[in-house]
């Protein structure tokens, strides 16, 4: 059913107990940084992970910082890892975590937590487990959605185009990786290779857009350095003229590179639980990933600045508390800034 090699299932549990760091650092860029001389009028994105209710009956708590910083963004986009549903029919792949689920209600009250509305939101739904709950739980989840007021994108190949202050953002989303067969993937999802052999030269939807923005789901999970095949994903993205990519599907944080002008953020890590409630602590670190792009005449859609903004996700009773990284106490948060700054060499 799924499209996953064998070495990678076999290692999953390995690298599920105890994420990578098995790569070099080198060509990777801080985790912080400007790219252009400060901008007189700007626009402000922030890319937040996956989003799931598997370890959380409640929504989250948020310090007050992180939801500060979300509330002043005039975008978020994120990934919907689960499917929206209120009646979940795959109960006993649910009970053994390879199957997720969440509720409008559940959706709705971890987006106040976090300080993101409605209307500033765009979810993309190109990911392995959209089709966790059948063909009727994927229109269900986009009718759900849809009720919320909550823009989407990843369900064809084509970019979606979206107003942010002065500027025209186009969004394109697609997934290396399915759960399900890939004729119940067809034209529900924008898959990878349909994307890559689609586009010959230019993204279909992006006419006319000052930004263009890929939102893939690629990648080996819990590996915090992108596989070669990613990095050459990366090269074709930036050729064909997307300006800012930023990944899901690791579980863990990823590091930062630009590939040419295109700025490409591999991996944010997850923004709420996807795995189980006890999930190994690197996979407790996440970022949200800032970028400030320019809406002056000379610069106009481009990159101006970006920060990885690292959290963790921290349990708290039947759900999680998002702390920022740098105010997790005692020996845990020593431990989890050592492996933020072994991924982030630069900072």
């Amino acid at each position: 059913m799924s499209n996953y090699p064998l070495s990678y299932k076999l290692s999953w549990p390995l690298r599920f107990l105890k994420p990578s760091l098995g790569a070099s650092v080198q060509g990777f860029l801080p985790a912080q940084g400007e790219l252009l001389p400060r901008s007189q009028q700007s626009v402000r994105l922030a890319f937040v992970g996956d989003i799931s209710a598997v370890a959380n009956r409640r929504p989250p708590e948020c310090d007050a910082g992180l939801r500060q910083l979300l509330a002043s963004a005039d975008l978020v986009i994120g990934n919907c890892e689960s499917p929206v549903v209120e009646r979940p029919t795959a109960r006993l792949g649910m009970l053994v975590g390879s199957h997720h689920a969440m509720s409008s209600q559940f959706l709705e009250g971890a987006l106040g937590a976090v300080g993101i509305s409605h209307d500033r939101l765009v979810l993309s739904l190109a990911n392995n487990h959209v089709l966790d709950q059948g063909i009727g739980g994927y229109d269900e989840t986009l009718a759900a959605l849809a009720k919320l007021g909550i823009a989407t994108t990843g369900t064809d190949v084509a970019a979606r185009k979206v107003a942010v202050g002065p500027l025209t953002l186009a969004l394109v989303a697609f997934t290396q990786w399915r759960n399900a067969d890939a004729q119940e993937f067809a034209g529900r999802v924008g898959m990878a290779e349909d994307f890559f052999a689609g586009c010959k030269s230019v993204i279909p939807g992006c006419e006319g857009a000052d930004l263009v923005c890929a939102v893939p789901h690629w990648d080996w999970e819990f590996r915090h350095f992108p596989r070669p095949q990613t990095r050459v994903w990366a090269q074709r993205l930036a050729e064909l003229g997307v300006g800012l990519a930023v990944g899901h599907h690791a579980h863990v944080v990823q590091p930062v590179e630009r590939v040419g002008d295109t700025l490409v953020a591999y991996g944010v890590g997850d923004f709420l639980g996807t795995a189980f409630a006890r999930q190994p602590w690197p996979g407790r670190i996440g970022a949200i990933m800032v970028a400030d792009i320019s809406a002056d005449d000379e610069t106009r859609g481009q990159v101006a600045s970006y920060r990885m903004v690292p959290f963790a996700r921290l349990r708290a009773g039947d759900r999680e508390r998002l702390l920022q990284l740098e105010a997790v106490p005692g020996a845990a948060g020593e431990r989890m800034r050592r492996r933020w700054h072994a991924v982030f060499a630069g900072g």
